[in-house]
């Protein structure tokens, strides 16, 4: 099983794809995050069922993240 904090470590400066509670998926670079799971990413783009658009660099608190994956 794979800890956590390696992971997200290992993901530091590339493409990922966040799931949020409300079901809306952002992508974006990982910049930085926290032990709380508190997230930096840039170029971001919000994705949602019926349209896309660029948000440019989100501060995500990691309460609101149900799942990380690279691209």
């Amino acid at each position: 099983m794979a800890i956590p904090m390696a992971v997200m470590q290992s993901l530091m400066q590339k493409p990922i794809s966040l799931l949020l509670k409300d079901n809306t998926v952002l992508e974006g670079v990982l910049e930085s995050y926290d032990d709380y799971m508190n997230i930096v990413i840039s170029n971001t783009e919000e994705i949602t069922e019926t349209n896309k658009r660029k948000l440019g660099t989100v501060i995500l608190r990691g309460s609101n993240v149900v799942r990380i994956s690279g691209k």
